[in-house]
């Protein structure tokens, strides 16, 4: 262990505590969090690797190298499926309970979250994410969110099937940041 690492390992700490008491919709907490070990920072990283060659996408390849990169990551996920019950309609269904009768059905093949989800909660992930990136620059932590990593998380099940849309946060503690400055292959 590293100063650093010990740094870094805190502060994802620090990062999971601030999306954890971030304000959620009704004081509903449906998210989900995780510190990622490195064995699974790496198989984000291959996983990413391969699927961007495989579908021709040259930021997952892009985004592959960031992981192979990072010394710790935060991923927070959530229960997009599990509505908030107001009634609001943003989601596109009239009601919760006409949301939540089909759900099942909604894996659309050749996407990597499952959804409609509830706009609600949608919003709870991004305030929540939003806590533990300012909790990461406040602490001096180089950071990227990333629906990539994300994504990545959710095919390796590492949150299991409840999880509906998933954003990783890598972290890096180096004397130039890894995660700006990135070159796109076309």
């Amino acid at each position: 262990m590293t100063v650093e690492k010990d740094a870094l390992d805190t502060v994802a700490g620090l990062m999971i505590l601030a999306a954890r008491t971030a304000p959620k919709a009704r004081g509903q907490d449906t998210l989900l969090y995780k510190v990622l070990t490195t064995g699974e920072i790496a198989a984000i990283s291959a996983w990413l690797a391969k699927e961007g060659k495989a579908r021709d996408l040259a930021f997952f390849i892009r985004d592959s190298k960031n992981f192979a990169g990072s010394e710790a990551c935060v991923l927070i996920g959530v229960k997009g499926n599990e509505p908030v019950g107001i009634n609001c309609g943003a989601c596109g269904f009239g009601t919760c309970t006409e949301y939540t009768k089909d759900y099942a059905k909604r894996k659309h093949p050749g996407t990597d979250y499952t959804g409609p989800n509830c706009a609600v909660r949608m919003t709870d992930l991004g305030i929540a994410a939003g806590s533990a990136v300012k909790t990461a620059q406040i602490h001096n932590v180089d950071n990227r969110l990333m629906f990539t990593g994300g994504v990545a998380a959710l095919y390796l099940g590492f949150f299991g099937e409840e999880c509906t849309v998933a954003y990783a946060i890598p972290l890096s503690a180096t004397g130039k940041n890894i995660f700006f400055d990135r070159e796109l292959k076309k």
